[in-house]
C-alpha cells in the first residue's frame, strides 16, 4: 500500500531531520533518485524543514528585517514543495498511464500527490503533538489536552491512508482517472504579481 510506505518513509525523515533540528543541514536522501520513496523523502524533508521555518518567524521578539527574510524563504520554500507535489501526480500519471476509464469513470476532487501532501503535514503534527502531550515542562492540563488532539490526528491520518489507497486502487481499476491542473502560483512570479511588474517599471 503506498499510504504505508509514504507514512513509513515520513516517519523515517522526521526521524532523521530531528537528529540535527537544523533548518539549514543538507539532506540525504537514502533512495534511488527516480522512484516514488525518493519524491517521498524529499517531500516530507521540504515540510519539515518549513514548519521549523513557520516557528522562527512567529517569534514575537524577531527582527523585522530578519522576520521578512524568513518569509521570502518560506515562499520560496513553498514553491519548492508545489513542485514536489507534482513530480509525485507525474510519477501516478506515468504509473496509470496504459489504464483506460471506464465509460462512468469519475475524477476525483484531489489528485494523489495533493492528498499525499496532507498526509505529510500530518506526520509532522503527529510528532509535535504527541512532542507537546510528553512535555514534562506543561502542565497536566496541556498534557491531556495534547493527548486528546493526538488521539484525533492519530485517526485522521488512518482515515486518510485508507482513502489514498482507495484512490488509487480505483485509478487503477478505471473506475476514476486523473486530471492534473498545475497550481499556477502568481505571488513568486514577477510577470503575474503586479507589485512586482510595476516595481520592475
Amino acid at each position: 500500500m503506498i499510504s504505508e510506505l509514504a507514512n513509513k518513509i515520513f516517519q523515517q525523515v522526521i526521524t532523521d531531520y530531528h537528529i540535527h533540528d537544523d533548518i539549514d543541514f543538507e539532506m540525504v536522501n537514502p533512495y534511488e533518485k527516480d522512484s516514488i520513496a525518493h519524491l517521498f523523502y524529499l517531500k516530507n524533508w521540504i515540510d519539515t524543514a518549513q514548519w521549523h521555518m513557520e516557528d522562527v518567524v512567529r517569534n514575537p521578539q524577531i527582527d523585522p528585517v530578519e522576520g521578512l527574510k524568513w518569509k521570502r524563504r518560506i515562499d520560496a520554500q513553498n514553491q519548492v514543495r508545489t513542485d514536489v507535489v507534482e513530480f509525485i501526480d507525474s510519477y501516478f500519471l506515468n504509473l496509470y498511464k496504459e489504464v483506460k476509464p471506464l465509460a462512468d469513470a469519475k475524477i476525483n476532487s484531489e489528485s494523489p500527490a495533493w492528498a499525499l501532501d496532507r498526509l505529510s503535514i500530518l506526520a509532522l503534527k503527529i510528532y509535535h503533538m504527541e512532542e507537546e502531550a510528553n512535555r514534562s515542562s506543561a502542565s497536566e492540563a496541556h498534557r491531556e489536552a495534547c493527548q486528546q488532539k493526538l488521539t484525533v490526528l492519530l485517526e485522521q491520518r488512518r482515515d486518510l491512508s485508507m482513502s489514498i489507497d482507495e484512490l488509487l486502487a480505483d485509478i487503477e481499476s478505471g473506475r476514476k482517472y486523473m486530471k492534473v491542473y498545475k497550481q499556477m502560483k502568481m505571488y513568486n512570479d514577477p510577470s503575474l504579481n503586479p507589485v512586482l511588474y510595476k516595481e520592475a517599471k
